[in-house]
């Protein structure tokens, strides 16, 4: 078989634009502060564009524990500290056998996430001790939309027109 180098150099590249680091994603999202010095969630999970075929990952901060779904990370971020909690990596059902013990990528993390999410899904999706409260959540959300309300009638602030009378 001839492989054409321009054709696998282009290939390459494109593979290599899709990838992503885990890390700095979770570290950008940290960075941002999105709920001040609380505790939150960074849930990533994969959606499939308009085209049905292009799929995506989508990171987002939380400050309540999402339900466990097939495809998607869970991650707990501590602001100001230098810690990332993994709560769970489930991957696509599809792939679940590439991680079982005794294969090459076999991952502890991958496999637990996996056993939780079919046997004890009730566990994977449970409370942390260091959650806060709904109450609590929904108060740091209300300040979050009054804060860009304000932000964004001050930004659209246009003189008043008078009719001319």
């Amino acid at each position: 078989m001839k492989i054409n180098r321009l054709d696998a150099h282009d290939r390459l590249q494109h593979f290599t634009k899709q990838s992503f680091d885990i890390g700095e994603c979770c570290q950008d999202l940290i960075n941002k502060r999105p709920f001040g010095d609380n505790p939150f969630y960074i849930f990533a999970h994969a959606r499939t564009d308009d085209d049905g075929v292009t799929k995506r990952l989508i990171w987002q901060p939380r400050l309540t524990k999402p339900k466990a779904q097939e495809n998607s990370m869970l991650f707990k971020a501590y602001p100001g500290k230098d810690t990332l909690k993994v709560i769970w990596l489930i991957p696509a059902p599809e792939l679940w056998g590439q991680f079982n013990k005794g294969l090459l990528t076999e991952n502890r993390t991958v496999f637990d996430s996996i056993h939780a999410f079919q046997h004890n899904r009730k566990k994977l999706e449970e409370k942390e001790p260091d959650d806060i409260t709904d109450e609590q959540a929904n108060a740091v959300y209300r300040e979050i939309s009054i804060h860009a309300r304000s932000k964004r009638i001050r930004e659209n602030k246009q003189p008043l027109e008078t009719s001319g009378l």
